[in-house]
């Protein structure tokens, strides 16, 4: 059990500023403790070329007083009943809002995702899926939008995880408050942002990580080209796990990311004996192709030195994303100082982290 200095602390970091997933684990790393990080914020983006102020204590104030209306309550990257597939993923949220059961996402879970506009042949195959796979004991995990998540998410209640790209507190989208306040009651709710925030197009790539980060592989059943399904699909992959998706007519739009999908490497899914086939070992089990790191992503380590130079590991920096291994090789540093650099810079607003561990220039 963390303090409640602690804990308020976390939760200022991480809403601090400049701070995300991965410069949250990186101070947690150095510091040790958010109460040390927080008071190192100021003098660490001054080395990076900016003042500072971190969140201000009121607004945490307000945003937990929200959180505990709303019958929610915060799980932290060390609790013992955080997800522990969604912790193997580098990018996993040091803090989330939650409501209901979160012994389901201990369990072993299958993301289903898919079109908004999907057919209605589509929604009740997802439907019909969903709920044969939680007959079997798996839970079904999914973003809550129209269309084949909400079919998914009926079918497999009360197994079931929903992922929203709002609070915990906002119903999204308004045709499925019913729906989320079920998945609260008897499922799982699971947010990333802060209680009261309504949800922004920049909110559901994050969400779909989540997704993806949760399950032992990610299904799609119906998608466009360029929806957000293949986007969760191609996270699932960066994260070792299976992708799957279900073959559809060419002649249908809806059925051509699913089609493509499995051009590219995605197992075709014909029926729920085909997903627990994939994910069960020889011996029953589930299998995983996820590796492991061997070490906790939040264990503390010894203060890494400092760059000799911050302006050096900047200079390496363009618009164009670079792996931050490439900077070590390139700076001839070594790897903790490049990182406590770009960790300087990140704070400064000069650096925007992208996926698959590549850095550029904040735009």
């Amino acid at each position: 059990m963390i303090s409640q200095d602690e804990a308020f602390a976390r939760i200022r970091l991480l809403r601090s500023p400049n701070v995300g997933p991965v410069s949250f684990r990186q101070l947690m790393r150095r510091f040790g403790t958010a109460v040390e990080a927080l008071e190192a914020l100021p003098d660490l983006a001054a080395k990076g070329g900016a003042k500072y102020r971190a969140a201000p204590r009121e607004r945490i104030e307000t945003e937990i007083a929200a959180v505990r209306r709303a019958g929610a309550r915060y799980l932290f990257h060390d609790s013992p009943d955080y997800p522990p597939m969604l912790a193997e993923s580098e990018s996993a949220p040091p803090v989330l809002t939650v409501r209901g059961d979160a012994g389901l996402a201990a369990k072993p879970c299958i993301a289903m995702v898919g079109a908004r506009n999907a057919s209605a042949a589509a929604m009740r195959l997802a439907r019909d899926l969903a709920a044969e796979l939680a007959g079997e004991g798996f839970t079904i995990v999914s973003g809550l939008a129209r269309g084949i998540d909400g079919a998914a998410h009926r079918g497999a209640l009360p197994a079931t995880v929903g992922v929203i790209a709002s609070g915990i507190d906002i119903a999204y989208p308004p045709q499925h408050a019913d729906l989320q306040e079920e998945i609260a009651q008897g499922g799982f709710l699971v947010a990333e942002q802060p209680a009261g925030t309504e949800p922004r197009g920049s909110h559901f790539p994050s969400r779909n990580r989540i997704i993806a980060g949760l399950a032992l592989g990610t299904l799609v059943v119906e998608a466009a080209p360029k929806s957000g399904s293949l986007i969760t699909a191609r996270l699932a992959g960066e994260y070792g796990r299976e992708v799957m998706a279900i073959p559809g007519s060419p002649l249908d739009a809806r059925s051509h990311g699913c089609n493509q999908l499995i051009r590219e490497g995605a197992i075709l899914i014909q029926s729920a004996a085909d997903v627990i086939e994939l994910v069960s070992s020889f011996g029953g089990g589930m299998s995983s192709r996820l590796r492991s790191s061997g070490q906790d992503l939040f264990e503390a380590q010894p203060a890494a030195p400092e760059a000799e130079d911050e302006d050096d590991i900047a200079a390496l920096l363009t618009i164009a994303p670079v792996a931050v291994d490439e900077l070590i090789r390139q700076s001839g540093a070594s790897a903790a100082s490049v990182q406590m650099a770009l960790l300087e810079l990140e704070l400064a607003g000069r650096l925007e982290r992208h996926a698959g561990g590549r850095v550029s220039v904040a735009a």
